[in-house]
């Protein structure tokens, strides 16, 4: 279902999946007013300039873990597919080109009244070149910007959504290991440097070596290696 302005792709996936949505129903957006990131963090999504999606999902428990892994694979691929860009996967959610922010995605867990449980995954990514607030203008760029020409937005929305399918029936279907090595090769330009998090005794420090098997990032520190399951991790 399209949309021409929403406050958020996620919260009418959700309320639709809450009243017993079909796995597999599409929210678009041409804008939203309240769209949001991880943490609470608002995402600027321009009318027109981006790609605002989310989809009601309803998987095994057992795969849930790493659907954000499976669907940042599915986003570069479907871009690479779609414009001939090959984007970076940097942990846990963001999808770059070069040193710049070109997509993002968010799962939220939920279940309907009756318990059936549901995942939205929503995601955003920039096509054309907007007025983003300048804290923001500097982090971002956008498959248009990085091209220098136009790009058709339902061939890159096409593209993902079958990347996504397939990504997600390898999830559902096969196993992790496809999906953890696919992720591995496009976040090779990110594994091997420093970064940080906020630990039980204050600030950690380590190298980003890998992601195990339930797509956790594994972290070469001082003391050996930790998981970083969730929460702030800082690339240095």
């Amino acid at each position: 279902m399209w949309y021409s302005e929403l406050s958020s792709t996620n919260d009418l996936a959700a309320a639709y999946a809450e009243r017993g949505a079909r796995e597999g129903c599409v929210i678009i957006a041409d804008t939203q007013t309240a769209g949001r990131g991880r943490h609470g963090r608002s995402w600027c999504s321009p009318p027109g300039a981006g790609l605002y999606v989310s989809i009601v999902m309803r998987p095994v428990p057992r795969v849930v873990p790493l659907l954000t892994v499976a669907a940042g694979v599915a986003l570069a691929e479907g871009i690479r597919a779609a414009t001939g860009l090959t984007p970076v996967l940097k942990w846990p959610n963001d999808v770059y080109v070069g040193s710049r922010k070109l997509a993002g995605i968010l799962a939220e867990a939920g279940s309907t009244p009756g318990g059936a449980q549901h995942v939205v995954l929503g995601f955003g990514i920039n096509v054309l070149p907007a007025a983003y607030p300048r804290e923001i203008g500097e982090r971002a760029t956008s498959i248009e910007g990085e091209l220098g020409r136009s790009v058709d937005r339902g061939t890159v929305l096409a593209e993902c959504l079958a990347a996504l399918a397939a990504r997600y029936d390898d999830l559902q279907r096969g196993g992790p290991a496809i999906v953890l090595d696919a992720w591995r090769t496009f976040a090779r330009p990110m594994l091997g440097r420093p970064v940080e998090w906020d630990g039980r005794g204050g600030i950690e420090r380590g190298i980003a070596d890998d992601i195990d098997g339930s797509g956790a990032l594994v972290v070469r520190t001082a003391a050996g290696r930790e998981r970083i399951i969730s929460g702030e991790l800082r690339w240095i």
